[in-house]
């Protein structure tokens, strides 16, 4: 029998300790050191009031993970998109980025993409928006969703 998930959407302030480690830690072992990545991934921006923080959960372990953060302008970024090594290819991260996308709502939304996740996010409604560059040695692209009238 499948077990059930859940998504769970919190601000800093309301992220349980526990929580907020297992969060950090499932990024870090992703972005940091499975994609050998040293770079400061505390960069200050997950404690501010417009981040929003969504994971999925399993029997109480995190799955997958991102972030919405509300840049300047009234445009949202989401960022941090993460699925834990033993949870992908089950659908994980094309749910959350659904839930994201209704925590946004119609307002603009900009993410970073690595570069072979574009086709993903254009399944969502980004397109790229900018020159493909390289961030700590991965081909990123710009992408862009604007909302629909």
């Amino acid at each position: 029998m499948p077990r059930a998930t859940e998504v769970r959407v919190a601000s800093f302030l309301d992220l349980p300790p526990r929580t907020f480690h297992d969060l950090l830690k499932l990024r870090i072992d992703v972005f940091v050191v499975e994609q050998r990545c040293p770079y400061p991934e505390l960069d200050g921006r997950d404690v501010e009031p417009g981040t929003r923080h969504l994971w999925l959960t399993e029997d109480g372990a995190v799955l997958a993970y991102l972030r919405i953060l509300a840049d300047p302008g009234g445009v949202e970024r989401i960022g941090r998109v993460v699925v834990a090594p033993t949870a992908r290819r089950g659908g994980h991260a094309g749910r959350l980025m659904h839930e994201a996308l209704a925590v946004v709502g119609r307002r603009p939304c900009v993410l970073e993409a690595q570069s072979y996740l574009v086709d993903f996010y254009a399944r969502h409604g980004f397109t790229a928006s900018g020159p493909e560059y390289v961030e700590d040695g991965i081909p990123h692209t710009p992408m862009r969703r604007d909302p629909t009238p």
